[in-house]
């Protein structure tokens, strides 16, 4: 179980909440968890919901979050759910790349390797979340110029965004990257993997994944984009 503690706004005005949680294990960047208002009869199905910043006792969640919570809103917590990131050791420049809602979800890898010898570079035209002073940022056209440069990408996008990312890249039909990639694949996932409702499936490179299950971190080489 948990409880927000505290609202805040990001820097593109979207809800962030501070969820103070006494069961739940913390879930790992790109992991999720269900999060269903106790006292919202309304809130069936609940809402996927990502760490973007750990605290004593709890942890902000990157936005998007439903817009009734309020402090002192009692939440039941399910999770963590589905895979997340799993970088190798010895990145020495590490790329990272939001194409979505908020680049928020990212923070928690930033985090990871903020202070190390690993140089990181963000690629998002989004309005920045609190990163360290070490971490480069620049707009998304700069990325299909800098592949070269880094030993691993990381991506944030919505799944209607897959079939765009080969453009943005510039990349011709059939050529991959030139280094590995994994990629966090956002969208509505009603189920939350409970049921296997197969809304959230997206096609790979052998049948279907789920996201909600099988994602929501991807390694790229696995989907067709």
């Amino acid at each position: 179980m948990g409880r927000v503690s505290e609202i805040r706004f990001d820097a593109g005005w979207q809800m962030e909440a501070c969820i103070q949680d006494t069961g739940s294990a913390i879930p790992s960047a790109g992991q999720y968890l269900l999060a269903c208002a106790r006292d919202d009869p309304s809130e069936v199905l609940g809402s996927p919901i990502f760490i973007t910043e750990h605290i004593h006792g709890g942890y902000w969640t990157a936005p998007p979050v439903p817009t009734a919570w309020r402090p002192g809103t009692n939440l039941e917590l399910i999770g963590p759910m589905g895979h997340g990131f799993c970088l190798p050791a010895g990145i020495q420049r590490l790329g990272l790349a939001a194409l979505g809602d908020t680049a928020a979800r990212l923070k928690p890898v930033i985090d990871r390797y903020a202070g190390s010898q690993t140089g990181m570079t963000l690629f998002t035209d989004l309005p920045l979340p609190k990163i360290p002073t070490s971490l480069e940022a620049y707009p998304l056209a700069y990325l299909a110029e800098a592949l070269d440069w880094p030993d691993m990408m990381v991506f944030d996008l919505p799944a209607e965004s897959l079939p765009e990312l080969r453009d943005l890249l510039h990349l011709p039909e059939g050529a991959n990257l030139p280094c590995p990639a994994q990629v966090l694949v956002t969208m509505p996932m009603p189920c939350a993997g409970l049921a296997q409702c197969g809304a959230c499936a997206i096609p790979a490179r052998r049948g279907w994944k789920l996201v909600c299950e099988d994602g929501p971190v991807f390694d790229l080489r696995q989907l067709k984009w």
